[in-house]
């Protein structure tokens, strides 16, 4: 897929690490500019690592500071990067965190700070892409669609997770901020959809794969029997900011190695 998005600019958030990494160089390799957005100063260094890995593969793009639970550094970001690069065509909205506890000993700030960056960020994002695509209108040069905005979900949107209610809660509500885009949205050519990943090797779940008993027991949960890597997001990622995808709008991809099939009802449970 090099060059599918040849010419197109992309927002990214939270790609310092992980996930949004991944989908970050993949992005790149395929053509498009790309914003690495890292919340705050400690992330700085880790941006600057992505961005340049990418520029070293010939890759282009630029590293943006923005905290996207705050509505006036989000607008901040889209006003930078529209001035910079003249719009924003694709935008992977990925930031998120968990703040784990037992739901009857969890804190309102526990909660607060997952659905503020979780789904508050999501809003807010999608928010300003969308007023962007629409200020611009269609760019049939570059894209079918006026506009691709993915919202990084989980399998969590279908799968409860006890002792991670407010992340499970988050994921939820993104499903249906999504498909409500996607259903408002639709007759402007934008496209609107989640990518749902399983268990990928970051360092946000690191408790789960880092020693051999835990990767064991993770295996237990996932058919595939391997646990997904960031690049198997960033390669959905592409195929979902692509012409290669413009029939797909509202929908939720789950890419988890089988987990949401429930690998423990192999045996019949």
């Amino acid at each position: 897929m090099d060059n599918v998005l040849k010419g197109q600019i992309a927002i990214i958030t939270g790609s310092s690490s992980g996930i949004g990494a991944g989908v970050a160089k993949a992005l790149a390799k395929a053509g498009a500019t790309v914003i690495v957005n890292h919340s705050s100063a400690k992330s700085k260094d880790e941006a600057e690592a992505v961005l340049k890995e990418i520029t070293d593969a010939g890759g282009a793009g630029t590293v943006i500071q923005c905290d996207v639970s705050k509505e006036e550094e989000v607008t901040q970001l889209f006003a930078d990067v529209v001035a910079q690069y003249g719009t924003v065509d694709i935008l992977v909205n990925n930031a998120g965190l968990q703040r784990d506890a037992k739901f009857d000993e969890m804190t309102l700030e526990q909660w607060n700070t997952v659905i503020s960056v979780n789904l508050t960020g999501q809003f807010l994002c999608a928010r300003a892409a969308i007023r962007e695509f629409l200020r611009r209108g269609p760019r049939p040069e570059v894209s079918l669609a006026t506009g691709k905005i993915i919202c990084m979900s989980s399998v969590h949107e279908v799968i409860p997770w006890a002792g991670h209610i407010n992340y499970a809660a988050s994921k939820g509500a993104i499903k249906m901020l999504m498909q409500s885009l996607a259903q408002e949205y639709g007759d402007r050519q934008i496209r609107v959809n989640s990518i749902c990943p399983g268990a990928i090797q970051t360092p946000i779940n690191r408790a789960a794969w880092e020693t051999p008993q835990a990767l064991n027991s993770l295996m237990s949960l996932i058919p595939y029997n391997r646990i997904g890597q960031p690049q198997d997001v960033g390669n959905l990622a592409v195929f979902l900011a692509s012409d290669l995808s413009d029939y797909i709008t509202g929908a939720s991809i789950f890419i988890d190695g089988g987990m949401t099939v429930i690998e423990p009802f192999a045996t019949g449970g």
